[in-house]
């Protein structure tokens, strides 16, 4: 008598689920059996987009994946203390109480507690409480409590994008060689990036071999994907001449499109054709039914993604 397969076939997960099989959405690489998925997992809730209700949402996600060099004020929602938003400190540190009581606040760690706008916000919590200059930073998940965009009283942020990372010492009169050094060595791996002004969140970027054109925008995704693929199937999905849409990130619960540009564009020529294109967007996320060629150009666009968080 034939022995009974002990392969079974997994069911499929239902809408909205997540297999056990598939990448967790939290962008670690794993599989989700063996992150937020696992018992004890890396944390009980995972937040799609954890960023949503913040000041500026898709130029901070755009800080967070995108940009090498750039820093923010934040007005705290209770007044005291000034806090700096930053890119990337020194030594990747969440965050660091200087000299003067400043607190300067990084975006670019990997907690990987879930939510990173909750690490944000638990990691001010402990910088407000320090008096002693030094780094701050979470040694465990910081459990239930307010979020960065719930300690802030800031409408909009006045982001400045630096050619390097100069402003790590900006406050200290006195710099050292060893300083120095380090700074220098540090910005020999920073790739230049201008912010557009035309438009938010859209960033030109120089890395050497090409340029690119990074735009994180705030639209659901299903509604972008298909006004998307309305412009590419009517050939206006073109940033600048010679340029190529080659597909999406999605970082923190929104899609950052990407356009490959020539060598030698720069990003002053992207403000008009970036604007036409912003305008283009408006009026076909209000369409209606897909075409046929609509259809094939959102299945082939929706093959371009890349999760990066």
């Amino acid at each position: 008598m034939a022995k009974k397969s002990r392969n079974r076939t997994p069911s499929a997960p239902a809408a909205g689920e997540v297999g056990p099989r598939q990448p967790c959405p939290c962008g670690s690489g794993k599989r989700y059996k063996a992150c937020h998925g696992a018992a004890g997992g890396a944390a009980p809730t995972f937040v799609a987009r954890p960023f949503e209700g913040m000041p500026s949402e898709c130029d901070v996600i755009a800080l967070r994946e995108l940009v090498p060099a750039a820093t923010a004020p934040l007005t705290l929602e209770e007044g005291g203390r000034t806090v700096r938003l930053a890119t990337l400190l020194p030594g990747a540190a969440p965050a660091m109480v200087r000299d003067s009581g400043d607190i300067w606040l990084g975006l670019q760690v990997q907690h990987s507690y879930g939510n990173p706008a909750r690490d944000l916000g638990a990691v001010l919590e402990l910088a407000l409480a320090t008096e002693e200059p030094g780094i701050v930073g979470l040694m465990s998940a910081p459990g239930d409590g307010p979020s960065l965009q719930d300690l802030i009283s800031d409408t909009s942020l006045d982001i400045t994008v630096h050619e390097g990372f100069d402003y790590w010492i900006d406050d200290i009169p006195d710099r050292d060689a060893s300083m120095e050094a380090a700074l220098e060595q540090a910005n020999a791996g920073v790739m230049p990036t201008t912010r557009l002004t035309s438009v938010e969140a859209a960033y030109w970027t120089d890395v050497s071999t090409k340029e690119h054109l990074r735009w994180v925008m705030p639209h659901p995704e299903d509604q972008l994907l298909d006004a998307l693929a309305r412009l590419h199937a009517a050939g206006q999905d073109s940033v600048a001449e010679g340029s190529r849409f080659v597909g999406m990130f999605r970082a923190h619960g929104l899609l950052a499109p990407v356009w490959d540009l020539p060598l030698g564009t720069g990003a002053e020529v992207l403000e008009e054709p970036a604007a036409r294109f912003a305008a283009d967007l408006e009026q076909a996320l209000g369409g209606g039914e897909l075409t046929a060629a609509e259809r094939s150009a959102r299945a082939g666009l929706a093959n371009r993604q890349v999760t990066i968080r």
